[in-house]
């Protein structure tokens, strides 16, 4: 991906996992949500969730197991359903086309720092600071980005402070975890941006 040039921009590339299925219509316009994996460099897949315009799917044959290109962008929104979770993260598509090629996850984001940087350690011993990010969308809207940045550069993230602007490049990934509900274990899966690179922007 070229140097961040815009605030959000998402490239993927890889296997469809489901057919779409109507989530919303939003004036007079219909979207449709389906579920993409993309495999990283150590095998592992990333199930990440799309959001594409019903016009865009007329003229693709978006089918299970094949392989799909797409560019746009990452979206957050808040479920008050008070089913599964409470800030939903998906791609929403600008331009859909079938590509075959290698696997691709690649995400630009410039955008400002709206909760402190918090570095902890993980039981592996690995340093990790957990960002939240919020990225302008046009109409006056933002979206709220989850980002997480390991070793050095978590380190380098902690003593940045609310309010500060940042631009990074990553990729999104998808991870299990559980959850204790009323007593009962319950498996859900949360999607951030894991940071690759991550630089402070002047005033």
């Amino acid at each position: 991906m070229e140097e961040i040039r815009i605030g959000n921009q998402v490239e993927l590339r890889g296997a469809v996992a489901d057919r779409p299925v109507f989530s919303h219509e939003s004036r007079g316009e219909k979207f449709y949500q389906f579920v993409m994996d993309v495999q990283r460099l150590s095998g592992a897949l990333d199930s990440l969730r799309v959001i594409a315009r019903e016009q865009q799917l007329q003229t693709l044959e978006v089918e299970t197991g094949k392989t799909l290109y797409v560019l746009g962008e990452l979206r957050s929104f808040n479920n008050k359903s008070g089913e599964g979770s409470r800030l939903v993260i998906t791609v929403f598509a600008r331009e859909l086309r079938m590509e075959e090629g290698e696997d691709l996850n690649e995400v630009a984001l410039r955008g400002t720092l709206c909760k402190p940087p918090n570095l902890r350690t993980t039981p592996m011993g690995r340093e990790i600071c957990d960002l939240m990010l919020a990225v302008n969308r046009r109409y006056g809207r933002s979206d709220y980005l989850p980002c997480i940045a390991w070793g050095q550069r978590a380190r380098d993230c902690a003593p940045l402070p609310v309010g500060a602007k940042v631009s990074l490049n990553g990729r999104i990934q998808s991870r299990k975890y559980i959850k204790n509900l009323d007593g009962c274990a319950v498996e859900k899966t949360a999607f951030e941006v894991s940071v690759i690179d991550i630089e402070p922007e002047a005033e």
